[in-house]
């Protein structure tokens, strides 16, 4: 399963590719964000099975590491991640949760990301931990939410951190105003479209999770 072999595309256009797979305990989505032009790519989230993650990276031409959020689940590739040469960055605010594992840079609410030809905006929506963000990639329908936004709701707000009400703003106010076919990829699970969640954002309000 760790081989070269292993089939990771999961979307793909004409200017960009997304790899995928699903590591550790948790069951956690991995990403790599491709440029079809020039080869370059970065990974998103380098949660577990550092084998299989530096397999892919060497193999798709991944430059560089993005955290979503520093909770531990998402985290535990990162010291073999970092041996291996990969600059990884997290927010300010979720930083301190990787002092063990450790990173190499922050980034910003806002900040434009450039891989290749592709640019990334960086968006910072606080309510699973103070310092969650989300990457949508520029020019396609491509939005990934970490553990802020899943098929059927908000991420979980109960770990130390977490604000429920900060967490539906967000998606309100952040990643809902996106267009409808927009593509949700999260940290778990499946893939949704901003169209599929967005008619449900009252009921996630009313049963308060």
């Amino acid at each position: 399963m760790g081989s070269s072999a292993e089939n990771t595309l999961h979307w793909s256009n004409s200017t960009v590719e997304v790899h995928k797979v699903v590591v550790g305990d948790y069951d956690n989505n991995v990403f790599v964000v491709r440029c079809h032009q020039t080869g370059e790519a970065l990974l998103i989230d380098a949660a577990n099975e550092h084998e299989r993650l530096l397999e892919m990276c060497q193999r798709l031409g991944v430059t560089r590491v993005l955290e979503t959020h520093g909770h531990f689940d998402h985290i535990q590739a990162i010291p073999a991640m970092r041996e291996a040469g990969y600059h990884v960055a997290v927010t300010e605010l979720d930083a301190p949760m990787l002092a063990e594992k450790g990173y190499d840079g922050f980034i910003e609410h806002d900040e434009m990301i450039e891989v290749g030809q592709l640019r990334i905006q960086a968006i910072h929506n606080p309510g699973h931990t103070p310092g969650s963000i989300s990457f949508r990639v520029l020019d396609t329908p491509l939005l990934f939410t970490g553990d802020t936004l899943f098929p059927g709701g908000p991420g979980n707000t109960k770990f130390e951190g977490g604000s429920f009400e900060t967490i539906i703003n967000s998606i309100d106010n952040l990643l809902l105003i996106y267009p409808e076919d927009t593509i949700v990829l999260p940290g778990h699970g499946n893939d949704t479209t901003v169209g599929t969640e967005r008619p449900h954002l009252k009921e996630w309000i009313d049963r308060g999770w």
